[in-house]
């Protein structure tokens, strides 16, 4: 009897990450509810910094109440952020497309960028 190791015996890796890494399409609406979220969540940052007083800050027994405009802050620059990619590359398409060139596309998509940020901030 052979005690070598037959290659039928093996399981066939190669085989099995090939499909444990195959690529996954995301749901069609998750860039819907991504954006959907990400707006919700800098409508609440900017809901909590309207209700803060810049001027009661002067006293040190409020500094204590501090954690709570830093992280609407926090959490509204970071949802906005996300929120202006998510916009800028939902385009990127269109913007490629009409684009001369690779300097013009980097112009147009600057300007999405530009033009997203702004809207975001007129709200």
């Amino acid at each position: 009897m052979n005690d070598a190791v037959h290659s039928q015996d093996l399981p066939d890796f190669e085989g099995l990450l090939r499909q444990a890494l195959s690529p996954v399409d995301p749901p069609e609406d998750l860039a819907n509810r991504l954006e959907a979220t990400l707006t919700s969540l800098t409508d609440l940052a900017a809901e909590e910094l309207e209700g803060w007083e810049l001027g009661a800050m002067r006293d040190p027994r409020n500094w204590t109440r501090i954690a709570r405009p830093v992280a609407a802050v926090a959490i509204g620059g970071a949802a906005g952020a996300g929120l202006v990619i998510l916009r800028v590359r939902a385009g990127r398409k269109h913007r490629r497309a009409g684009a001369s060139g690779t300097l013009d596309y980097a112009e147009q998509t600057v300007k999405a960028v530009a033009d997203e940020a702004r809207k975001l901030l007129d709200r």
